[in-house]
């Protein structure tokens, strides 16, 4: 089995990244499904009907982040958009998350450089307090 240890996740609502600082291949994304077309496209259906499919859709993205979390003892999730919070609203009604440390902070568009410096950063900081 994998060790536990830290993750940062960087994401909005269209896409995740998975920084795991400590791995050969630092990042890995997440694509949601649910794109301008799809968006576009439940619009001309029916603003309920698009509502529906967002929800739907964000909760395939925000299921398939959780099972990569599972993995880690403390995660920090950031980024321009309320999707983190989304997430750990999600993640917080699973009894499976209970022993995970999430922590949710403000971020801007970054490039992958500065995403690997904030985890690094973030996860430095709390271990050195």
């Amino acid at each position: 089995m994998e060790s536990k240890n830290n993750l940062g996740i960087w994401m909005d609502h269209s896409t995740a990244d998975l920084i795991n600082l400590n791995s050969k291949n630092k990042s890995r994304s997440i694509v949601s499904n649910f794109t301008s077309e799809t968006k576009e496209e439940a619009l001309i259906k029916s603003e309920i009907l698009m509502h529906n499919k967002r929800q739907q859709m964000h909760e395939k993205f925000y299921k398939k982040i959780g099972s990569k979390i599972l993995k880690y003892n403390h995660v920090v999730l950031f980024g321009p958009t309320n999707a983190k919070v989304e997430l750990h609203n999600y993640l917080n009604k699973d009894l499976h998350f209970k022993d995970i440390k999430i922590d949710i902070e403000p971020a801007d568009k970054m490039t992958d450089n500065e995403k690997d410096a904030f985890v690094k950063n973030h996860f430095e900081t709390l271990h050195n307090n």
